[in-house]
C-alpha cells in the first residue's frame, strides 16, 4: 500500500497545529486517503486491463451454453473480432478468452462481474456490451434457448438494464415476446410458456412501442419522456474512446429509436 497520503497529511497537521495530535490526525485522514484510492485502483483493475478478454470470454460462455458451439457463434465472434480492429495482441487474447469460457463448467459470474465494473454507471457503455451479447444469442437464427437467455438476463441486471429494456433491445432486432396475455415475462421460453420468436416479415420493422419500452395506452407526455431517455441514453456522441463497432451499434439503436418514435408520433397524431 502506498502511504504518501498518510505522510503529507502527517507534515500538514503538525504544519499546522505545531504539535503531536495535529500530525497523528492528519496522518490519520492522510491513511483514510491511501485506503481509499487503493481501493478505488483494485475496482478500476478490469478497466486498465481491457474490457476484451472478459468480453469474449462471456461470449464463449453464451454460445456453448445450450450444449455446443455451432458454427455462426464462432462467426459471430471472428466478425467482432474483425470490426474491433484488434491488434495481434488483442485478438490473441479475445481467442484465448473465447476459449476459456466455452469450457464446460466455467463460471460466467466472474467475467460478467468485470464487464460490470468497466461499465461502471455508464449505461450509454452498457447497452453496447449487452447488443454483443444479444448478437450471440440470436446467432442461429431460431428462438433462444432458455440458458443462453439466463445469462444475457444476468448481464442485463449486473449492468443495470430491465427486462423491459432487455425487452426492447431484443424487438429492435426484430425478435417478439410470445408469452401472450397474462404470461409471465420471463426469457427464452423457460417461464410462463412464452418466449421468444425469430424475426416476423414486417415491412414496418418491429413494434414501436416495445422499441421506446412503454404500453400502448401511455399518454402523450410519457411518450415523449421516454424517447428522450432513451436517446440520450443510445447516442452515439456519447461512447467516448469506445471501438468504431461499438460506435456503429449505438448509431443502429438510435436510428431505431428515432424511427419508433416517428412512427408512434404519426401514428397519435401529436408533434
Amino acid at each position: 500500500m502506498n502511504f504518501t497520503g498518510t505522510l503529507i497529511g502527517a507534515v500538514l497537521g503538525m504544519w499546522l497545529t505545531h504539535n503531536m495530535l495535529g500530525a497523528l490526525i492528519g496522518g490519520a485522514l492522510g491513511f483514510m486517503f491511501d485506503a481509499s484510492r487503493q481501493q478505488q485502483q483494485r475496482r478500476r483493475a478490469p478497466v486498465q486491463g481491457g474490457y476484451v478478454a472478459p468480453l469474449f470470454a462471456l461470449i464463449g460462455a453464451v454460445a456453448k451454453a445450450d450444449g455446443r458451439v455451432s458454427e455462426a457463434e464462432i462467426a459471430i465472434a471472428e466478425r467482432l473480432m474483425a470490426r474491433m480492429g484488434l491488434d495481434q495482441d488483442d485478438r490473441r487474447r479475445a481467442i484465448d478468452a473465447f476459449n476459456e469460457g466455452k469450457q464446460p463448467e466455467y463460471n460466467a459470474s466472474e467475467v460478467i462481474d468485470e464487464l460490470r465494473q468497466w461499465v461502471g454507471h455508464r449505461r450509454d457503455h452498457a447497452f453496447p456490451v449487452i447488443d454483443v451479447i444479444i448478437e450471440t444469442v440470436l446467432a442461429e437464427g431460431a428462438s433462444p434457448s432458455p440458458e443462453k437467455m439466463a445469462l444475457l438476463r444476468q448481464l442485463a441486471f449486473a449492468l443495470r438494464v430491465s427486462d423491459m429494456e432487455l425487452m426492447a433491445l431484443m424487438a429492435m432486432k426484430g425478435y417478439a415476446w410470445n408469452g401472450g396475455a397474462g404470461a409471465n415475462r420471463g426469457y427464452g421460453g423457460g417461464h410462463g410458456g412464452g418466449g421468444y420468436v425469430p424475426p416476423q416479415r414486417n415491412a414496418q420493422g418491429p413494434d414501436p412501442y416495445t422499441v421506446l419500452g412503454i404500453q400502448r395506452d401511455a399518454d402523450e407526455r410519457a411518450i415523449k419522456r421516454a424517447y428522450r431517455k432513451l436517446i440520450s441514453e443510445h447516442h452515439p456522441d456519447r461512447l467516448g474512446d469506445l471501438p468504431e463497432d461499438m460506435r456503429r451499434r449505438a448509431e443502429s439503436r438510435a436510428s431505431e429509436i428515432n424511427a419508433a418514435y416517428e412512427r408512434v408520433k404519426s401514428e397519435r397524431g401529436f408533434k
